[in-house]
């Protein structure tokens, strides 16, 4: 077995414990400071390790004799995780979609005798990995679009909108400024701008800009693409609301308050949509062409118990990569971006059918 060092219980760590632990080739220490969410992880082959995952030191301890360091916490948290993970000789694998964060596990990563492999999630992680698939059938590129939403498939509020993973990680998104390839220039643009809308399967939506979804994109296609951009997808009306929450009342300021306004206002649903739709333009064979890439993944049973659709595309996108590590298709040392990975083994992986298997 692989020993794996996950952080964090909540909804993701909990998912990725029922996907990696009933395989039976993984042993899994799940550290969390909070014993509620440790109680409820029942999957086999887990260790619970209440401890203050804030502790850099009490990590490093933890870390050691582990194959595997496993980050499913709060974003801030990461270069604590990912140094002890360093410092441990493991490999490092996380969920985050913040840009800052990113760079110091690249730094880590630098001359490590060890893999890190951050933001193996949806949006940046499999989004990357299907773009870069695509991209690779065109002899040059011109555009390359992105748009990824996770929806309640039953809006009932004016947001149109549930709560399906990280508070924080969302107002990230939306406050945060987003990297994109205008022109051949890398640039940054800000959120919530560059409204469109579009229809699939008769539904309509809007997307717009938000951070963090491109992941190492924009870093491995500058150069070889005119335009590379990534959105958020949501129902109409939605993008109107937040923006008005962020900027005219400035909560963009305060986020503490604006965490506190969502979590108890917007209720969690476990009965959501994943959508994820890619649009690559360019060259192939002197022609000027288009292809796309459209698939939905919805809430389902997993081990017997109902998952929502982030719940299950976020722990099954991770587990997949620490997969793909144990089965050899991953570099073994130093920074390892998420469209290194094929997209037809991540589909072919145990962990990735959850992807493939969708609508």
């Amino acid at each position: 077995m692989k020993k794996v060092l996950l952080v964090g219980g909540g909804k993701i760590g909990s998912a990725i414990t029922e996907l990696l632990g009933h395989t039976g080739d993984y042993a899994l220490t799940v550290a969390d400071r909070d014993a509620a969410s440790l109680e409820r992880l029942t999957a086999p082959n887990v260790a619970p390790l209440k401890m203050d995952i804030a502790d850099a030191k009490a990590l490093v301890a933890a870390a050691k004799g582990h194959d595997m360091v496993v980050s499913a916490a709060p974003y801030n948290l990461t270069p604590a995780i990912a140094e002890a993970a360093l410092k441990a000789g493991a490999h490092y694998f996380d969920l985050t979609e913040d840009v800052e964060s990113t760079r110091v596990v690249k730094q880590l990563a630098a001359g490590a005798d060890s893999a890190f492999v951050p933001q193996c999630g949806l949006a940046p992680g499999y989004i990357s990995i299907v773009a870069a698939d695509v991209a690779r059938k065109f002899d040059k590129l011109r555009e390359v679009e992105m748009r990824v939403g996770a929806l309640p498939v039953f809006p009932t509020n004016a947001l149109k909108y549930n709560l399906t993973w990280s508070t924080d990680g969302l107002i990230n998104e939306y406050c945060n400024p987003c990297e994109s390839i205008r022109d051949g220039e890398l640039i940054e643009v800000p959120a919530l701008e560059e409204l469109e809308e579009f229809a699939l399967d008769g539904i309509e939506y809007e997307a717009f800009n938000t951070s963090g979804g491109l992941g190492t994109l924009c870093e491995t296609l500058q150069g070889r693409v005119e335009n590379l951009n990534y959105k958020t997808v949501r129902y109409p009306g939605h993008r109107d609301i937040v923006k008005m929450l962020v900027r005219d009342l400035r909560l963009a300021y305060r986020r503490d308050l604006l965490k506190d306004v969502l979590e108890a206002s917007i209720p969690i649903t476990y009965q959501d949509v994943v959508l994820i739709f890619v649009t690559v333009t360019g060259e192939r064979g002197g022609r000027l062409t288009q292809e796309s890439y459209a698939r939905k993944v919805y809430a389902q049973e997993v081990q017997g118990k109902l998952m929502s659709a982030i719940q299950i595309t976020t722990a099954a996108g991770i587990c997949a990569m620490v997969d793909l590590m144990a089965q050899g298709k991953l570099p073994t040392k130093g920074f390892v971006r998420q469209e290194d990975t094929k997209l037809s083994d991540f589909h072919a992986n145990r962990f990735g059918r959850y992807y493939a298997a969708g609508n």
